[in-house]
Formats: C-alpha cells, structure tokens, sequence
C-alpha cells in the first residue's frame, strides 16, 4: 500500500523503532541472542565497543561480507575476553575516550574456559560490563557440557544426563564484592533493560548474567523460546536478582517467589525439553530440592 493511501488515524499510531542489531544474521531459529544484543545496544548507545569470545556469537556476528553489529567488535580466544576488555578499557579512558567496553560471552567462555580471567577482572574492579549469555553448554562446538549445564541435562558429552548441579556464577561473582551483580531473561526485556542502566551508569566491575535459552541443544521447538525462560523464572529456577554495592534484592516476579507456593513446579519447565526427557521422577524431586534449597539462600540474602 502506497504512503497517501494509508488512513491518517493508523499512522498516528505507527511507531518505527530503531534496530540496534540487525536481522539476516546467522543465529539459528529461535535464538534469543540478536534480540538480547538488540536490547543492550539500544540501552549502550553506539559509543560501545564489544568483546566476545569464542562461542556462538562469533558466527552470528558475520564474517569478510557484513556484520549484524552496528560498533566495533573485538573478536578474542575463549579465555582472554575479560582480560583483552581490561586492556580496551584502560587504553579509552587513558585517550579521553567516554565508550563502554562490554564483553559478550557465553557461560562455557565465562564459567569454565575464561573463569580465572572473569575472576581476575573483579578482583581488579576493572571499569567493563561483562554479560554473560547462559545456554548452559558450549553450544557452538556440538552441544557439550559446560559447569553450568544443569542437573540431569542431556549434552553429547553427557548422553545419560549431566550428574553434577550448574555452577552458581552469579552468586559467586557477588563474593567478589564488585559493585553490581544481576540476573536477568529474555521473558523479561523491560528487567534486563533496567538493569543494563543502571549497569551502564555506574564505574567499575559489572556483570550480568541472562538465560538464554537454546532450542537446538535444549531439544525444543523454536516457537518457545520465551515460554521456556519465562517459565525458568517461574518455576524458581532462574530468579532475576541483582545486588547493588553489596544489597542484594529480587526484581520483577520473582520478588513474589519468595513464598514456595506462588513457584511453578519444575516439572513444567523440564518437561518442554528434550534435554532432560531422560530424567526420572527421583531425579526431578532432586531437581526441585537444589531449586528449594537454593531459594531458602536467597532468603537469607534478602534478610541481610
């Protein structure tokens, strides 16, 4: 429909918004991250500059014909990123230079691969934002374990399930007593968003980590990609968190979760996922007593 044809009424109401990461990438269907890039850079502003590691994004952030990324992107090994960005960061601020340094990472480059120079970094309270974007495997490579692949979760390397609970960064990057720490979902954009402000605005050390869930290695269907983090957060296996200079306190939904009642049984998050088809019903009681215990924790948390 031509421009003159179109009622005045309907483009009053039309809203264009900007696209801050672009489409035609090589993400697999249903991937969340073009969109969790779109929501950051639309919060960072183009005076950004980007790390990541080796892992999933690093193919869809394109090759010699075009990249989906509007800024500069600093392609690095899968342990380095935290310490290449600690080097970026200095460099800017030393050249007068007002652009955040943001690492990009997968939990294999985070938690496994690169955890000593993540760790590192915190120690340091090195001025970068790093997010670390959870598929819980080292997706890229064949759909492997990582440590923070969970409990009872198919991977190739774990054909009968993984035995070994996920690792639990966020709240170990909260020991390290670096200035904010935060969860986040791709369920929750206007949380994520929030916090990647508040982010943004503060000096030193920040580290967001955000679930992202994948429907090739978590083995379900590419439409359901937001029911299954919404229902992570849901169920209480993924609360959405942060801790501002050492207070810390649940955000958004999960302020309710607090009471066991008002929590989805994990069931219904296991059971959209092909991942953890082979689980018996022992193994999810297991599950769902690491969630519980988890969440009586957090409730000491919340009382400090």
């Amino acid at each position: 429909m031509s421009e003159e044809l179109i009622p005045d009424y309907i483009k009053q109401k039309k809203v264009i918004r900007q696209q801050n990461f672009f489409r035609g990438n090589a993400a697999c269907p249903g991937c969340p991250i073009p969109k969790e890039l779109d929501l950051l850079l639309e919060v960072m502003g183009k005076k950004t500059v980007l790390v990541v590691p080796a892992s999933c994004s690093t193919v869809i952030m394109g090759d010699i014909h075009g990249s989906p990324s509007p800024v500069p992107v600093v392609h690095s090994a899968f342990a380095s990123a935290a310490a290449i960005a600690s080097g970026l960061s200095r460099q800017l601020r030393i050249r007068g230079e007002d652009a955040k340094v943001v690492v990009w990472a997968g939990d294999g480059a985070t938690g496994d691969i690169g955890f000593a120079a993540v760790s590192g970094a915190a120690e340091r309270n090195e001025d970068i934002l790093y997010v670390c974007y959870d598929n819980e495997a080292f997706m890229n490579t064949g759909i492997q374990r990582s440590s923070l692949t969970p409990f009872g979760a198919w991977t190739t390397t774990t054909p009968a399930g993984k035995r070994e609970f996920k690792k639990p960064v966020p709240f170990i990057m909260m020991e390290h007593k670096i200035p904010y720490v935060a969860t986040a979902s791709i369920a929750y954009p206007f949380d994520y968003q929030a916090k990647l402000r508040k982010a943004k605005n503060m000096q030193g050390f920040r580290y967001i980590h955000l679930l992202s869930p994948c429907p090739p290695g978590w083995r379900f269907d590419s439409s359901l990609t937001i029911e299954v983090a919404k229902l992570a957060v849901e169920t209480g296996v993924w609360p959405l968190f942060e801790v501002v200079n050492g207070e810390f306190s649940l955000t958004g939904v999960s302020k309710t979760f607090l009471d066991k009642s008002k929590r989805k049984p994990v069931e219904e998050y296991l059971k959209l996922q092909g991942r953890f088809a082979k689980m018996s019903e022992e193994e999810i009681k297991v599950f769902q007593e690491a969630v519980d215990l988890m969440w009586e924790y957090i409730k000491e948390l919340v009382k400090r």
